[in-house]
């Protein structure tokens, strides 16, 4: 099996997520990565893509070219688009217009209107698209899903999301915070915490409960002064069969560096879950004891790149959606279906979504919480 091809927009030195994306990609030991175009600073692509050893016709210092170069040539099966927000659109348009494979950072795009016309495009192209909704890969929440799914707790009444940091609790992006910068800017961002975190908390939602929200009623909050984006939100969710949620995601939570968690009650049991203890979910059943599930745990769903009893973190979770587009890309190749489990990486539709939320919860608070469509 021959290593899959990997390029890659955005992420260079410095960058914040790219080399998270290159070590998930390598983790997996089906990509190499052999292509970028890793800055808008043509020296600082160049000098990137030497650190990388990048061969140095293949440092491209825009997206365009490169879509373009490599489509021409033997290329790239995948690119990893892991630019600022505002970039997103573009750099994914030039790389379905070349029939290249794409897995988008998210959100998908800055703006709903830009990720409607990005998923007519997709819908054009042969390429395939994945977002990295990190949190997807995680085995304990897939093992969640899978519960929810076959019945375990029952119908799901309830659901509680909370995502909350605090990194932001001050002016950082008055004291030269690069990542800081751009994500308060709404040029480039879109949104602040709606779209930085708040879509990964959206789409945990629906993606272990396996339920659509139709609904939200938000307050939309921005408590730095002289921030243009906000900052904190809380909102109440209604879901299609009438099971109902509430969430929260903050990014000046001062305490909180990275607080993610879940819980899902239904009526015959519940489940829980938080990024602090990944490798574990806790099953409630009704009348019953309450059970810890472990990634060791005989016949749960899905087993991570490492063994039990190596920690499941952050990195592990991505590289689980690298290895499941890369069966996706393998599996179109020889022609057959992909793995059932690669079909939980999360597609252009679910980026889509996340902007439709961001959308919604904007115009609820700014109607003092009404109650608004999804």
């Amino acid at each position: 099996m021959r290593r899959l091809r990997l390029g890659m927009v955005g992420g260079g030195n410095g960058a914040f997520f790219g080399a998270a994306h290159r070590a998930a990609a390598a983790m997996t030991g089906r990509f190499t990565l052999v292509a970028g175009a890793l800055s808008s600073d043509p020296e600082r692509a160049r000098d990137s893509g030497r650190d990388l050893g990048l061969a140095p016709e293949r440092c491209y210092t825009n997206f365009a070219d490169m879509a373009g170069r490599e489509a021409a040539r033997d290329g790239i099966d995948l690119v990893a688009i892991v630019t600022p927000n505002h970039l997103h659109a573009p750099a994914a348009r030039a790389f379905l217009s070349a029939g290249i494979n794409i897995l988008c950072d998210k959100p998908l795009t800055a703006t709903l209107p830009e990720a409607l016309a990005l998923e007519q495009a997709a819908a054009q192209s042969p390429s395939l698209f994945g977002v990295t909704y990190t949190n997807a890969g995680f085995d304990m929440l897939r093992e969640a899903r899978a519960m929810v799914a076959a019945g375990e707790i029952g119908a799901v009444r309830m659901v509680r999301v909370v995502f909350p940091q605090e990194w932001l609790a001050t002016a950082a992006e008055a004291t030269g915070n690069k990542q800081a910068e751009w994500r308060t800017d709404p040029a480039k961002s879109g949104a602040g915490s709606l779209g930085d975190i708040g879509t990964h908390a959206f789409h945990l939602a629906e993606f272990v409960t396996g339920l659509t929200a139709t609904e939200i009623s938000a307050e939309v909050d921005t408590f730095v002064p002289g921030r243009r984006v906000d900052d904190n939100v809380t909102a109440k969710l209604r879901f299609a069969g009438g099971a109902k949620g509430l969430l929260w995601i903050s990014q000046v939570a001062i305490g909180e560096t990275n607080g993610l968690a879940i819980d899902v009650h239904g009526d015959r049991g519940s489940l829980s879950w938080s990024v602090a203890s990944a490798n574990t979910l806790s099953f409630a059943p009704l009348n019953d004891r309450r059970r810890v599930i472990d990634r060791a745990s005989h016949g749960t769903a899905v087993k991570g790149l490492m063994p039990p009893g190596h920690a499941q973190g952050f990195v592990e979770a991505l590289a689980r959606l690298y290895l499941d587009m890369a069966e996706q890309i393998e599996a179109r190749r020889d022609g057959r279906a992909p793995a059932a489990d690669a079909l939980l990486l999360p597609g252009i539709a679910d980026g889509v979504r996340g902007l439709r939320f961001v959308e919604a919860a904007l115009r609820s608070g700014a109607t003092d919480g009404r109650w608004t469509e999804i």
